[in-house]
């Protein structure tokens, strides 16, 4: 069984709405899908309605942290949460805020680059997303490749929202102990997501991953697109020494990058491991349509 746990739809910054992404998923001959995106769980229904008979769909989210990166800074992460209650008061309040921050954040940004003469328009940004939708830096990249001023989404960000352009905003993500804990509480299990991934920018040490495997984090994303097979090696046996599940996923975004979904798998027994320790919601099982 193919087993491909993170994954993005329109309802966060991928191009396949959920129904789509499903479709793609059972085309490349997974069996089983985690839908993940950025700190919301919209899109988790109409996934779950579009499964083929035997396909089995995990709802999870990716959330937006931040965390010590054991060499006296702080850095940002993201954690994959898996099978969580939804409706769990502290993570409603914390999805919430997040998405308030982000769609007030591009606003910002988007005013900053119109006044530099980019043809970029907030409100149209927004208007495509909708009122639930987390809105990010990559809707801003999409929408200077939908102007014609660069090519691809990655353009776009080398070329107008990398740092030193004077577009950058900062904000405030969940403290990744307290998500660790948040997930927790909603019967949810966590796994950090490509940690190792140097060339997004800094990451956290061997030794923040063991302080938080301490804290009650399940699992790290070992195979991943962004780490070579020197780090997967440092992450499979570092995972091992703290018994943490070891996934592998494709971080599969549609056409906003150039990953295949699938390209990266988790092994079955990693994820029976993983959701062996979820009480929060189910997995969700494709059966036969309703007529």
């Amino acid at each position: 069984m193919r087993i491909d746990l993170h994954t993005h739809s329109t309802v966060s910054d991928g191009t396949d709405g959920p129904a789509d992404l499903v479709a793609v998923a059972a085309a490349a001959g997974l069996g089983v899908v985690a839908l993940t995106d950025h700190d919301t769980t919209a899109g988790w229904q109409s996934a779950a309605d579009a499964l083929p008979r035997g396909m089995r769909l995990v709802p999870g989210a990716e959330l937006s942290c931040e965390s010590d990166d054991g060499r006296g800074g702080r850095v940002s992460v993201h954690l994959l949460a898996y099978l969580f209650d939804p409706a769990a008061p502290a993570i409603v309040a914390e999805q919430r805020r997040l998405r308030e921050q982000r769609r007030s954040r591009l606003r910002t940004i988007a005013g900053r680059m119109a006044a530099d003469g980019l043809p970029v328009d907030a409100d149209e940004i927004l208007a495509r997303l909708g009122p639930d939708a987390p809105a990010g830096r990559p809707h801003l990249a999409q929408a200077l490749v939908r102007a014609g001023l660069c090519e691809t989404v990655d353009e776009a960000f080398g070329s107008y929202l990398a740092g030193g352009r004077g577009y950058s905003v900062a904000r405030r993500d969940t403290p990744v102990e307290r998500a660790i804990d948040m997930i927790a509480e909603a019967g949810g299990v966590t796994v950090l997501a490509h940690p190792f991934a140097f060339q997004r920018g800094p990451t956290v040490s061997a030794e923040v991953i063991e302080s938080l495997a301490r804290r009650g984090l399940t699992g790290v994303e070992v195979d991943h697109p962004n780490h070579d097979g020197r780090t997967r090696d440092e992450l499979r046996a570092l995972a091992k020494d703290l018994g943490l599940v070891r996934t592998g996923s494709s971080d599969y975004h549609g056409t906003n990058k150039s990953i295949a979904i699938g390209q990266e798998v988790t092994a079955p027994e990693e994820f029976d491991a993983l959701i062996a320790q979820a009480t929060g919601t189910d997995v969700v099982v494709g059966g036969p349509r309703r007529r």
